[in-house]
């Protein structure tokens, strides 16, 4: 049985409380801790002091600001709180399908939206327990200083795994973060790096406290699609999420924008270019779908980073990309 290593843990019940506490030596949030926990238990954390964030009332609301033109979602709000809630169900039906399809119900109850973005990245060579990585040497995101899945590499390639992350890239979606130089807002396109070890783009003593998604301004329609081994229990292998704006709310409508973002390549999802070559073109077309699913394709390369051979993980995007559209169209 693999242990927990000691750590103190405090409760703040106010942002500038977290803020605080976070700045001391040794200390890491812990919201959900569906992920951090299993990483303590593999020796791949060690902090010295916890702060939760359970007793912060204000990181758990979600609410519709119609001054700034966005939902605000707090860091603290659950998986299952967003895939039940009836204003993300109502404008953003990809983000209530990607929260309510992670993991399991006992998981999905303790995980937050705020977990879920800040997610570590997952390797089939660092995700395993301290005596397994000690076997071959450690790797660059552990112990070691060599990359099993990309040899010589001098940077780590470990994925992301997240299912929220996808969909709210497509959805043009802004971190907003709390720290001792005060609060400063990052698109979530641009909150991630490619370096496996420090994905996350956020300066010392930062956190998060909310998510905000604008609100759409036409008709749109958008899927999120993954594929597991064991359907929802496990992470992603490989997943898609897909914004499409319409030009009116119809089975013929033609698109004015397409958003295309791909999940578990390396720790930054692939937002996929060239997709405005579709605009003006309708979404029910089959020539347009297969052109949609072959620009995924061309742009997804997967990596040896998780379960599953990566050419055969490259195959499966375009599927569920395809598999996901049609599903859409026949809701």
């Amino acid at each position: 049985m693999l242990r927990l290593p000691r750590f103190g843990v405090v409760t703040p019940q106010t942002v500038e409380d977290v803020v605080a506490a976070i700045n001391q030596p040794g200390a890491r949030i812990i919201a959900g801790g569906t992920d951090l926990l299993p990483n303590l238990k593999h020796r791949l954390e060690q902090p010295a002091l916890l702060v939760s964030l359970s007793q912060v009332e204000a990181l758990r609301q979600v609410g519709r600001d119609d001054r700034a033109g966005v939902v605000r979602i707090g860091a603290g709000v659950t998986l299952t709180e967003i895939s039940e809630n009836h204003l993300v169900r109502q404008l953003y039906p990809s983000l209530a399908r990607a929260a309510g399809i992670v993991a399991s119900p006992s998981i999905r109850n303790m995980a937050t939206i705020g977990g879920n973005i800040n997610l570590d990245t997952r390797c089939r060579y660092v995700n395993q327990s301290e005596f397994w990585r000690s076997a071959i040497g450690g790797c660059l995101k552990s112990e070691g200083t060599l990359c099993h899945v990309v040899k010589g590499g001098r940077n780590c390639v470990a994925a992301m795994s997240s299912d929220c992350v996808p969909v709210l890239t497509t959805l043009d979606a802004t971190v907003v973060l709390v720290g001792p130089a005060g609060e400063r807002r990052v698109a979530i396109a641009e909150y991630y790096n490619t370096d496996g070890v420090r994905h996350i783009n956020k300066e010392p003593g930062e956190f998060m406290t909310e998510v905000q998604i604008p609100v759409p301004k036409g008709p749109r329609r958008s899927a999120y699609a993954k594929w597991t081994v064991r359907k929802n229990i496990d992470f992603p292998l490989v997943s898609v999420a897909m914004r499409f704006d319409l030009d009116a709310d119809s089975p013929d409508a033609r698109m004015t924008d397409v958003r295309v973002c791909v999940g578990v390549l390396n720790a930054k999802p692939r937002l996929i270019r060239r997709t405005e070559s579709l605009a003006g073109k309708r979404l029910s077309d089959r020539a347009t779908v297969e052109a949609l699913c072959q620009l995924v394709y061309k742009q997804s390369k997967p990596l040896e980073n998780v379960p599953y051979e990566a050419p055969y993980r490259r195959k499966m995007i375009p599927v569920y990309t395809r598999r996901a559209i049609e599903k859409m169209l026949a809701s």
